[in-house]
């Protein structure tokens, strides 16, 4: 297996960077912050039996998070430790060694890596020069007699974008179509700057969708570990259930309870993240606008990361690597985001705003930046 290299690099500065500016989640909250805002006390938790828990996840918490989907239920989610989870053992059920998959580049590297150890995979590019559009007849271009999979995610990571309605219909009647399953990672569902932008859920709308989310990333509750796919394709959800047996085998007891708390306060975590997502925004307008000619910035469409273009001739990544280390500033290179499938941006980096202290990050990276001009 490749290496994962947002990993490798996170390995290195994500903890030990004094001011970590490309985190992918919202601020976090404590347990007691969490228990606070759902009217509820630690007596709550502390006769919670720490058993083995079911493979599919807690029937408590798999109807709570059913409720947040328009046409499924309960037996139509199973539950992972985190996203990751979700995606390998999806790729693992679905794909063999005589499968073709389509995987939309940029994107998390897992979802291109996992593909690639499996069968054969092409590439299709988000358009950077057009607002990171996807063009369908790329997609309708790549479809081979064996391809099974079509994998994207909206809002995309690293860019934003979203995929416009019109097109998000025609992609699924494509996928219909060809009798293709589409894979669609939803994690940043929900943080969209623009709301109207906002496309269904896919397993609510596809009969061969499997629809990835998780309590990291809009919610701000990665210390959880809980993902989950939905899918109304009971036949596939028995199989990633089994073959969570190779894998986790179950999540976290205490991890599953404080998920479901959570997901019954949903409206008042998200108002609180979108806010805190907001105010970080405009800061992060008044400092690109003062580096205008070093920076091209735009605003993600959804998530709380955008993907700026670096001008400076050193490049991006010697910028990066020469800031985290002077100034303790944690940005990631377009490098992390290196594709196998294609030519990928070489140019870019990843910035996130959901975390609170950006002030701090941004009064040091201000700071490098008179310290150390890079050349244009």
């Amino acid at each position: 297996m490749r290496n994962f290299a947002l990993e490798v690099y996170f390995s290195k500065w994500e903890f030990s960077a004094k001011h970590h500016m490309t985190a992918s989640d919202v601020q976090s909250v404590t347990i007691r912050e969490l228990l606070d805002l759902a009217g509820l006390t630690i007596d709550s938790l502390v006769d919670l039996p720490l058993g083995y828990t079911e493979t599919w996840g807690a029937p408590s918490l798999r109807k709570a998070i059913a409720r947040t989907y328009d046409k499924l239920n309960a037996d139509n989610i199973v539950c992972f430790a985190g996203a990751e989870e979700g995606v390998y053992a999806a790729m693992r059920v679905l794909l063999s060694k005589d499968d073709h998959a389509i995987v939309v580049v940029p994107n998390y590297q897992a979802a291109e890596t996992l593909p690639l150890d499996i069968c054969e995979v092409s590439g299709v590019a988000l358009n950077q020069s057009d607002n990171w559009h996807l063009d369908l007849d790329e997609i309708r271009h790549a479809i081979r007699p064996n391809t099974k999979l079509i994998s994207v995610c909206f809002p995309n990571n690293p860019t934003g974008a979203i995929i416009a309605k019109d097109d998000y219909a025609e992609l699924i009647a494509i996928c219909r179509q060809h009798d293709l399953y589409l894979f669609s990672d939803e994690v940043y569902r929900l943080l969209e700057l623009d709301e109207s932008k906002r496309i269904e859920q896919s397993a609510d709308v596809y009969e061969k969708a499997l629809s990835l989310n998780v309590m990291s990333k809009a919610y701000g509750l990665p210390g959880l570990r809980i993902g989950w796919i939905a899918s109304q394709d009971k036949n596939i959800l028995g199989k990633l259930e089994r073959y969570k047996h190779y894998l986790s085998i179950c999540n976290s007891a205490p991890s599953e309870r404080l998920a479901e708390i959570a997901l019954g306060i949903r409206d008042k975590l998200l108002h609180r993240n979108r806010s805190l997502m907001a105010s970080n925004l405009e800061k992060l307008d008044l400092f690109f606008k003062d580096y205008d000619d070093l920076f091209d910035w735009q605003h993600p469409d959804g998530g709380c990361i955008a993907f700026p273009r670096f001008n400076g001739r050193d490049g991006v990544e010697n910028f990066c690597k020469d800031l985290v280390a002077k100034s303790g500033v944690l940005l990631l290179p377009a490098s992390i985001y290196r594709s196998e499938l294609m030519e990928a941006p070489s140019d870019r980096f990843r910035i996130g705003f959901g975390r609170a202290h950006i002030d701090e990050g941004l009064r040091a990276f201000r700071e490098y930046l008179e310290h150390n001009p890079p050349t244009l």
